[in-house]
């Protein structure tokens, strides 16, 4: 299994609650800032090939950079909303999460639990 990347905006609620459940749980992860260190293609590509409902898994359809955007990404090729992203990161939703097998995307107790070595722990505590 490869390290835990943690791509994260400070900023963001979601990303500190989660960077604050990683370190009280011990876990050790790479983090990476989503906006002075976009994301490359082929970091988007793995990161997609993760989830199970494609770009809109990681899309921010709700932030205010996606109601600025005058088209319609169901439209894009793969490679033009990779290049849209990689140009405007505040499109996709954080904090990003992948040990290169699982991704977890926001804040997500259960989904952290399982990307992470703590599941057998939390079985524990509530026995």
């Amino acid at each position: 299994m490869e390290e835990l990347k943690f791509y994260t905006y400070p900023s963001c609620t979601s990303c500190r609650r989660t960077k604050s459940w990683l370190k009280s749980q011990g876990v050790d992860f790479n983090e990476q800032h989503l906006f002075r260190e976009t994301p490359t293609a082929d970091e988007l590509r793995r990161i997609l090939s993760l989830t199970t409902h494609g770009i809109d898994e990681i899309l921010a359809k709700r932030s205010k950079e996606f109601k600025t955007l005058d088209l319609d990404v169901e439209d894009l090729t793969l490679n033009e909303f990779l290049e849209l992203v990689i140009e405007k990161p505040k499109l996709l939703r954080r904090p990003i999460l992948t040990n290169g097998n699982k991704l977890v995307i926001g804040y997500d107790l259960d989904g952290l639990r399982g990307i992470t070595d703590k599941r057998m722990e939390y079985k524990q505590n509530i026995s």
